[in-house]
């Protein structure tokens, strides 16, 4: 998007609002995102994140929210998490796997209201989870079973209100409004990380510095071109007579991403290598064998075990790409419904044919967008290694880069789609 497009942004009335409605949405999440939850008295919040890293990670996502505590603290997390469980059910439940994938928009939109309504049992527990660690850690102190009830109930609901916020965005803005949020929490931080950078700058590290953000530039970089990279497979459309006029004959393609799953199998892979430490952490401190087996879990992270960690990372993100795209992306549907309005792929018999080629073109691309995945997920540790930046991690790789590249892409194409559209209706 080049600087004429910028302005002919502002001087269209419609989607100058639109702009100015979003901003006004994150300067309303972020004065959320300062209001404590009534009656929590902070205690150690930095020693506890500096135990977990895992918690570390979702304080980002959260645009820092849950380092202070706020009525906004789980974020959009409880919403994302409903919705990646009603995906993983429609594997066992044929109804739902109708719902969401045949009966087109009405589906998805009862789909995304299930999503909503799992949402408010989702944020209690992760409310309660979430307040009782920091309260055992000594994080947070004063919580009393009618101030823990209280408090449940006040995130509880800032979670609700941050996905009516996000929905908003949608009807009223540009965009997906989910992700821009969680855009808007990752990037809240960058003030924070240049004030810290700033206070730490030692010119004896100029290379490290310097190594720090060429590697930046170069995954960033890999990150949009694989975001935008796609297998595009040619479909052709049969002619049909219907009295007098003749249709289809049309060619067109069918796109299939080099990274269909996003940032999905990262959350997954971290949150099956970090639970069990987390929990082996309160037993380690117990006498016996479970003492000892569970010191050996604890343990198991970058810092006690770094080789081994990173390729049981690096695995499990390679596997998880590959489960959450079979869940996700179904060749039989695609080519039931491409013979159901008479397209094929050009040599290919339509029916089980399709399927097969669509399956043997999904398994090659996915490997390389696998392969890729794994490699952003693991890069921040190996960056943060070998060089002394550790305040713009999230440049390096991981969820939080990908999450950027493509809500800004996403954006950007749309920004674009409506200049041109006004375009033509000025022609």
């Amino acid at each position: 998007m080049n600087f004429y497009k910028i302005i002919q942004i502002f001087k269209i009335r419609d989607l100058r609002k639109k702009i100015f409605f979003i901003l006004a949405i994150f300067a309303l999440f972020r004065l959320m995102a300062n209001i404590p939850v009534p009656g929590v008295e902070i205690q150690d919040l930095q020693g506890f994140f500096d135990r977990f890293q895992m918690f570390g990670l979702i304080n980002v996502f959260t645009g820092g929210t849950l380092a202070k505590v706020s009525i906004v603290m789980l974020g959009i997390g409880p919403y994302i998490t409903s919705v990646i469980i009603l995906q993983l059910l429609t594997m066992i439940f044929p109804a739902l796997e109708r719902m969401y994938k045949e009966e087109g928009e009405a589906g998805k939109k009862k789909f995304n209201q299930y999503g909503r309504l799992l949402t408010i049992p989702m944020a209690l527990v992760q409310g309660y989870a979430m307040l009782s660690l920091l309260q055992r850690q000594g994080a947070i102190s004063g919580l009393s079973p009618i101030t823990m009830v209280a408090s449940m109930i006040t995130v509880t609901a800032g979670a609700l209100f941050l996905v009516w916020l996000g929905e908003l965005i949608s009807e009223k803005g540009i965009g997906n409004g989910v992700s821009l949020l969680i855009f808007a929490g990752i990037v809240a931080s960058i003030p924070m990380n240049i004030w810290q950078f700033v206070q730490t700058w030692d010119s004896n590290n100029i290379p490290g510095y310097l190594l720090f953000f060429a590697s930046a530039f170069l995954i960033i970089f890999g990150v949009v071109l694989v975001t935008e990279a796609r297998r595009n497979v040619p479909v052709s459309y049969a002619k049909r007579v219907r009295g007098n006029k003749m249709y289809g004959g049309a060619s067109t393609y069918l796109p299939m991403n080099v990274n269909p799953a996003g940032v999905i199998p990262i959350i997954f892979a971290l949150s099956i290598l970090m639970f069990p430490a987390m929990i082996a952490s309160f037993l380690s401190g117990t006498s016996g064998l479970v003492g000892r087996i569970a010191g050996s879990i604890a343990n198991f992270n970058f810092e006690g075990m770094p080789i081994a960690w990173t390729l049981s990372y690096f695995g499990l993100v390679f596997a998880f790409t590959y489960f959450y795209t079979m869940v996700t992306f179904d060749p039989e549907a695609i080519s039931s419904n491409l013979k159901k309005m008479g397209g094929f792929v050009p040599g290919i018999r339509p029916g089980s044919s399709t399927s097969h080629f669509l399956s043997y073109i999904l398994h090659r691309v996915l490997f390389i967008g696998a392969i890729f995945l794994s490699f952003i997920a693991v890069m921040p540790y190996i960056v943060q290694g070998v060089t002394p930046v550790q305040t713009f991690s999230f440049l390096v790789g991981g969820t939080s880069t990908l999450i950027m590249v493509s809500v800004v892409l996403d954006t950007v194409k749309q920004v674009n789609a409506q200049l041109q559209m006004r375009e033509y209706e000025t022609i």
